[in-house]
């Protein structure tokens, strides 16, 4: 990156293998951390937020289902088979 009079130091605590990992790939693309942040910051500013979707950890569809599916049959029993143990289940499972 060139040199900049306007340039400031910021100081940032990260997990050691995090920051080796991401060095490693930003090597891989010919960038130092340096670089990568401001590139990072340029794009954030670029778009007014962060450059990337964040999203929270959201079951897929077909676990949705499943979910939905367990929480009927622990209100209607009799739409499933339970059983008292694993061993049962897989013997019935596997036969």
């Amino acid at each position: 990156m060139r040199s900049n009079s306007n340039a400031t130091s910021m100081n940032i605590r990260i997990d050691r293998g995090i920051k080796e990992s991401a060095k490693a790939v930003f090597a891989e693309l010919g960038l130092d951390l340096s670089t990568a942040v401001n590139i990072f910051f340029r794009q954030a500013i670029r778009e007014n937020g962060i450059p990337f979707g964040l999203t929270l950890n959201t079951p897929n569809k077909e676990t949705l289902e499943a979910i939905k599916e367990v929480q009927k049959m622990k209100k209607n029993p009799s739409l499933g088979k339970s059983y008292n143990n694993v061993d049962d289940m897989m013997k019935e499972l596997l036969a």
